[in-house]
């Protein structure tokens, strides 16, 4: 495993494990104690997918706790943190278009598909996404429907990949797939999206004029992108 991240205690109940799917090898901590039972997975951020100065980073691996810290903390018997595609491991594939223009590519997709299905197998799941977390369950969902979706809950989500990009004006992510291109696919789904009101990466509006049933928000007032959203722990948690 390797891991530049901020340190955190993982309970004793999870255990740490590395998937090899047909593409990326990919790095999870799980705790499962019914495995007959639902099973949830948190789907991390982009990580440390840029450097301060803009430039493309050479390892995403995240920096922050906060999804680390809500997944550990859930008392359901079965409950995975999944990383991203070249976070917390090495990896031959592993190039920086992984993390910037193709973060949402069809192989990214497929190897957290991949992944959850080896873990889930038949049983359904509830998939909780953070930050770009949130488009790699949403596509996942829409473009794998033999995953028994039960919810998906996202947590400052990026879900429209261009207008995000329009608004930052920043590089469009021109190797990735776009949940935008789904909405009536995904608007069929179960849903919840938390909101943080200081949030200046995921910008509200940007959540609100994506998400057609505006009853499925919920608006953390204190939150930013990834601070502040202590108060929300136990709701995400009880999704």
């Amino acid at each position: 495993m390797l891991c530049g991240c901020q340190s955190i205690a993982v309970p004793p109940d999870f255990e740490y494990n590395e998937i090899q799917t047909s593409t990326f090898k990919l790095a999870l901590w799980q705790k499962i104690t019914q495995p007959n039972l639902p099973y949830k997975f948190y789907i991390e951020g982009d990580g440390a997918a840029f450097r301060a100065d803009g430039s493309v980073s050479y390892n995403p691996t995240p920096r922050g706790v906060m999804l680390r810290q809500i997944a550990y903390g859930d008392t359901y018997p079965n409950v995975i943190y999944l990383a991203r595609p070249c976070q917390y491991v090495h990896d031959t594939l592993c190039e920086p278009k992984y993390w910037s223009t193709a973060r949402f590519s069809d192989e990214v997709i497929r190897a957290e598909y991949e992944a959850i299905k080896a873990v889930s197998t038949t049983y359904p799941v509830t998939l909780i996404g953070f930050s770009g977390g949130a488009q790699v369950a949403g596509l996942l969902a829409v473009k794998y429907p033999d995953v028994k979706l039960q919810k998906l809950v996202t947590i400052a989500g990026n879900l429209d990949v261009k207008s995000w990009t329009d608004y930052h004006r920043i590089t469009p992510l021109s190797l990735s797939d776009d949940l935008a291109k789904y909405r009536i696919e995904y608007a069929k789904f179960n849903q919840v999206h938390y909101v943080g009101l200081q949030d200046e990466n995921i910008v509200p509006q940007i959540t609100e004029n994506f998400v057609a049933d505006k009853t499925k928000i919920k608006y953390i007032k204190k939150a930013s992108h990834n601070r502040g959203w202590e108060a929300a722990y136990n709701m995400i948690r009880a999704e």
